[in-house]
């Protein structure tokens, strides 16, 4: 059996005991969104979360995650975490602040905490899946899981 890719976000879920299983898919530089990864795994795109770097007026960057073909709703982000108004990180800033590439996206093992943000549909599955801070690599774990992990948020955020 391979060795575990010891991600930071690998090591923040092992350091705080939460179970996961770990799952592999061949990316292609070209196709690095959530529903590729959907695709590639055989996961439904519902339980599918991508992960997506934020900013709040008055928070400042949250680590978001909707289903993968769900769009984000700005202003429900807005109200559930306490600004005025969210937008994306420029895909420049992503990198330098949370230590993550596009498509690698992780809301865990980031360089600095961020609050999270989840979109609560999350939690009618026994199971979701989430980037595991490497392309081509995803957590399987229980919602509840992640949400302890990341000390998130539960809410209406996708449209």
């Amino acid at each position: 059996m391979a060795a575990v890719k010891k991600t930071n976000a690998v090591r923040q879920l092992e350091s705080k005991k939460i179970p996961f299983e770990l799952l592999e898919y061949d990316i292609d530089e070209e196709l690095l969104s959530a529903e590729d990864a959907a695709a590639k795994t055989g996961i439904a795109e519902e339980r599918t979360f991508k992960t997506l770097c934020c900013r709040g007026d008055k928070t400042g960057v949250m680590m978001v995650c909707v289903p993968a073909g769900r769009e984000l709703d700005f202003k429900a982000l807005a109200a559930a975490s306490g600004n005025k108004s969210a937008e994306l990180v420029h895909l420049k800033e992503v990198q330098g602040l949370t230590g993550y590439v596009r498509g690698g996206c992780s809301p865990l093992g980031t360089k600095k905490k961020y609050p999270v943000v989840i979109d609560d549909s999350a939690m009618k599955f026994d199971f979701i899946t989430v980037n595991a801070g490497h392309r081509g690599l995803l957590f399987k774990l229980a919602p509840a899981d992640l949400v302890k992990a990341t000390e998130a948020k539960l809410a209406p955020i996708m449209r």
